[in-house]
């Protein structure tokens, strides 16, 4: 009775099979009325051609006929076969009716109606009943305060937007029910296909979590679009996000920037953060390509849907106008791409057959005048070129032209290739004349552009992520382990002589005690545990104790205030260095205390750190800050004015690996110092890289850790390593 029976759907998604390919529609609220929605939702499940094929049940206590159906007054009445609820009905009537579905035996309901949480605590307060009688009957609900959901294959259009997109194979899923309604709308007149289109308002039931898996494991989409305001899976989301863009292409358009919630931290780390840091650190890791404009959302999702990934950055350029393909190439570099040059024997394959001013090198210029003929000609002598991994192809419409007959001939040259396949876009430019040509490219699933720039923008995506694949899949399995999420209590692999149980119960005593915060004494053992190179250091709350412990470490030390009342002990001057003998180890003793009691007279001042002192290398600060949704986020970034005044800076999630590391020195731009300069031996990077990365573990193994700054961490010349000569630590 449907295009796709639920059975063939995976069994693990069986509670959301209802809401695409349910066996019975019930609309609670359908209306005969042309300008409500309830007429909108029966219109769209009744369109001839393109309409539900399964029995519809208009509810409506008026009774009578709606579009040709009888109408029931209550669900109750309503025979089988029914799975699937619509609801468009005032909101305080939805909690009632939401019971007398789960009564009937529905499994589903899509709420459009509005009037929850958006609008204030009483409208959370009938949410939340509404969700309690779904659950006591094992109802699922998308929404409410959306507009519905569409599955182009079985086909199902639950909304109340004009119009059926075509199918295709890009899912789009969005916590705006607005923005969906209006994508709707422009992608029917762009001959854009979708396989489904999911606006989830707001997220009582089903989240975006939920739907992610979904899509995942869904055959008919080849490519995962979102527009998210705030993630509202909670934790699951994060594994559920790499999990999906390990299987398929997860394009994400994320606003509201409200990921964390930013509150007063301690750490250098928490204050560099921001709400946005932690998820733009998983789409980094995970391979999901975040946008900053629906456009873009679009013009990616439509290349990965249609196209192969290719194996380089290098596109060639074909054309009939020299102006568009200089803006192209102008885009290149802002999308990761090189232009492709052709090379010797290409050009000569070419010559005989295009105008003999024609430019042959890159761009391949084929003149104003050139035909159906030339572009297949060219297209395939371009393609077969070993310098050249993707071609755009752009046609500017002339007198003469005939785009339908040119994109035909961009068809039977990218079909033909011998495997494995290179990606071609087209820009076809222009609007009244090319608009049959664009249908054609959507037919051969050669994704078609009207300006340059748009297309360019969806050869760097398809990039992005072929390079992602390239980089991070060739060893599956061992990837997914590297970077698993922990389970509560896990072992960490290699910790250090302490061990993590250790670690644990210092952090357990420090809380018993009803302290949050610890100072560098305290962090220093456990650095230790995991590996991380620390100086000799000890605390004296003396002077005498302070010239012993100094003496015992060895000259010259530095000596640092310890408190936990002065975070920042720089400001306070609270931190000597240099220094050479017992007398002024002594001497800095009380010149430290006496400091910190002038400066915070009320401060509990612990004793000074004695510490063995470390010269040279270049500053560094590798921290760590929690966030609600994503976990522990590490960050990396040059000392001094590099973190403080230009917040150049980069994140990861933790546990990160190795390559994750690596990734994050090369996006940080002071850390082109690390180098070497200007004759300076290089540092030792690749003993930064170990220290990031343990110090995402050490955050993973122990979740009550909020907040750890190891700053200055020192990186030495190459060969030498690095030394964590300071950190503070903060407990939930």
């Amino acid at each position: 009775m449907t295009g796709r029976a639920a059975s063939d759907l995976p069994p693990t998604h069986a509670s959301l099979a209802p809401f695409f390919a349910p066996n019975g529609v019930a609309v609670i609220g359908a209306s005969r009325d042309p300008d409500k929605l309830g007429y909108g939702v029966m219109r769209n499940l009744t369109e001839a051609g393109g309409g539900y094929r399964g029995p519809i049940y208009p509810v409506n206590p008026k009774g009578g006929e709606v579009l040709g159906l009888r109408c029931y007054t209550d669900i109750a009445d309503v025979p089988d076969p029914v799975e699937l609820a619509i609801l468009i009905i005032p909101a305080a009537l939805v909690p009632d009716a939401i019971e007398r579905c789960g009564r009937r035996g529905l499994k589903a309901a899509v709420v459009i109606s509005g009037g929850f949480r958006e609008i204030g605590p009483a409208g959370a307060a009938r949410e939340r009943d509404m969700v309690a009688r779904a659950r006591r009957y094992g109802m699922r609900i998308i929404g409410p305060n959306g507009i519905g959901v569409i599955d182009t294959a079985t086909p199902l259009n639950t909304t109340f937007v004009p119009g059926m997109p075509r199918p295709g194979h890009i899912a789009f899923v969005s916590q705006s029910g607005a923005l969906c309604g209006s994508i709707i709308d422009w992608t029917i007149g762009m001959s854009i296909g979708f396989s489904r289109l999911l606006s989830i308002g707001n997220e009582a039931d089903i989240n975006e979590t939920d739907l992610l898996s979904f899509l995942a494991a869904d055959a008919n989409s080849r490519v995962i679009a979102l527009y998210l305001e705030d993630i509202m899976g909670g934790p699951a989301f994060v594994p559920t996000l790499q999990e999906a863009a390990m299987t398929k292409p997860v394009l994400v358009l994320k606003t509201g920037r409200t990921v964390s919630g930013q509150v007063a931290t301690a750490s250098h780390t928490g204050a560099l953060a921001g709400v946005h840091a932690a998820f733009r650190a998983a789409c980094r890791q995970f391979g999901v390509i975040e946008v900053e404009r629906v456009q873009t959302l679009f013009n990616g999702a439509l290349a990965l849907a249609y196209q192969p990934l290719p194996a380089g950055n290098r596109i060639a350029i074909l054309t009939n106008a020299g102006g568009p393909a200089a803006v192209a190439a102008d885009a290149f570099e802002a999308a990761g791409l090189r232009l492709a040059r052709t090379g010797p024997q290409t050009q000569a394959a070419l010559r005989p057959h295009l105008h003999p001013d024609a430019q042959l090198s890159g761009p391949v210029d084929m003149l104003g005048g050139a035909e159906a003929t030339h572009y297949r000609l060219a297209l395939e002598a371009v393609l077969a070129d070993p310098n050249v991994d993707g071609v755009l192809t752009i046609l500017v419409p002339q007198v003469l032209t005939k785009p339908l007959a040119i994109v035909e001939a961009i068809v039977a040259a990218a079909c033909g290739q011998q495997p494995p396949a290179k990606p071609v876009l087209a820009c076809l430019m222009g609007k009244a004349s090319v608009e049959a040509a664009h249908a054609a490219a959507h037919a051969a699933e050669i994704p078609p552009y009207t300006f340059p720039e748009d297309a360019v923008e969806a050869f760097g995506i398809l990039c992005r992520r072929a390079s992602w694949q390239i980089g991070r899949l060739a060893d599956r399995e061992t990837e997914k382990r590297a970077r698993r999420w922990p389970a509560a209590g896990e072992m960490a692999d290699d910790v250090g002589a302490m061990g993590r149980r250790d670690v644990r119960d210092a952090l357990q005593r420090a809380r018993a005690a009803g302290r949050r915060m610890l100072d560098a004494v305290e962090v220093r053992p456990l650095l230790a545990a995991y590996d991380i190179p620390t100086p000799a250091d000890a605390l004296a709350i003396t002077a005498d104790e302070a010239a012993a412990h100094a003496a015992r470490i060895g000259f010259p030390v530095a000596m640092k205030l310890i408190s936990p009342d002065i975070t920042h002990k720089t400001e306070v001057g609270g931190v000597l260095l240099d220094i050479a003998d017992e007398t002024a180890a002594r001497r800095a003793f009380e010149t430290l205390m006496a400091r910190g009691r002038a400066a915070h007279p009320d401060a509990l001042l612990r004793g000074v750190q004695i510490q063995k002192m470390v010269r040279g290398g270049q500053e560094a600060i590798v921290g760590v800050t929690r966030d609600r949704v994503f976990g522990p986020l590490v960050m990396f970034g040059l000392g001094g004015i590099y973190v403080e005044l230009l917040a150049d800076v980069s994140f990861r999630l933790a546990p990160l690996t190795t390559a994750d590391a690596w990734e994050m020195l090369g996006e940080v731009r002071a850390a082109r110092l690390l180098a070497g300069a200007r004759g300076a031996r290089p540092a030792d990077r690749a003993a930064l890289v170990d220290v990031i990365v343990r110090v995402g573990r050490l955050a993973a193994d122990h979740p009550e850790i909020v907040e750890l700054d190891v700053n200055p961490l020192l990186v030495l010349p190459e060969g030498e390593g690095v030394m964590a000569v300071d950190a503070r630590l903060v407990l939930a």
